[in-house]
């Protein structure tokens, strides 16, 4: 409306009645034009797409509970619908789209890792670890967190739950009849890496320690380190880190952070 204005004073002004009926009509077609372009923005948004889905699912138990019942069982079948998708959608979510599958390890565990941003942690999620001057990756660290108990790499295990873990003299991991040497080896080996490319980064010591967090068996202990890796129950993750004692400043912290950020590429590329 405004615009028409502007480009034509000289005939508003003398024929203000027939610009009275443009401007209701333009004034029509910018809503209609504004309704199509707030579809068209709320289509384009996966939140706005997956909450008109949902509402389509709720109107169809409404009218199913409605039909078959009542309309209390109706609502209340509505409200279920919506509620199970919401909670399902929310266990599916990661910053790691390689992780955004039904029951992903490193998904809980960047959960819990998420809640201590407040308490100063950082958190590089899927990193790969170079082995040569080429950039050739050997390894990936599920999680590099960073805060002011110091540096740590996580990995996210999904065991069969029906076998049992058990060690032997700290030096030896069993699930079930397997001796996870190997995989404890690949942990330590992964931290030292990073180690040794963040120091050369920052230009001080970096030590890192590897941990693995394990879902599924039942872990007889909270922390045991094996092999030089701490070992735990998944679910443990967030309470491995929070209470220990401060040894990194702020300043470190954001150091050693962006020194990883540039030194540890992603894993899965985006």
């Amino acid at each position: 409306m405004n615009d028409r204005m502007d480009d034509h004073p000289d005939d508003y002004a003398a024929d203000h009645a027939d610009d009275a009926d443009e401007r209701a009509d333009g004034r029509a077609g910018d809503r209609a034009d504004d309704r199509a372009e707030g579809i068209e923005a709320l289509l384009g948004d996966p939140r706005a797409r997956r909450w008109l889905i949902r509402g389509a699912a709720a109107v169809v138990a409404l009218v199913a509970g409605l039909v078959l019942i009542d309309l209390r069982a109706g609502f209340t079948l509505a409200v279920l619908v919506v509620i199970a998708d919401v909670v399902r959608v929310t266990r599916k979510s990661s910053s790691v789209p390689a992780w955004q599958k039904s029951s992903a390890a490193e998904r809980r565990t960047e959960k819990q890792l998420k809640a201590l941003e407040r308490r100063g942690y950082l958190v590089l999620h899927a990193r790969a670890v170079p082995r040569d001057d080429d950039g050739v990756s050997d390894g990936r660290i599920d999680h590099l967190v960073i805060g002011p108990s110091g540096v740590y790499a996580i990995d996210s295990e999904k065991w069969d739950k029906r076998l049992p873990v058990r060690t032997l003299s700290h030096l030896k991991l069993f699930h079930g009849p397997v001796n996870k040497k190997d995989r404890l080896d690949e942990a330590r080996w992964e931290a030292e890496q990073a180690s040794k490319i963040l120091a050369g980064r920052v230009g001080f010591e970096v030590p890192v320690q590897p941990s693995v967090a394990i879902y599924g068996p039942s872990i007889p202990w909270k922390v045991m380190r094996v092999r030089d890796v701490d070992v735990y129950a998944g679910n443990r993750a967030r309470a491995y880190l929070r209470r220990r004692p401060k040894i990194l400043t702020d300043i470190d912290v954001q150091r050693i952070f962006q020194a990883a950020d540039k030194a540890l590429p992603p894993k899965y590329p985006v």
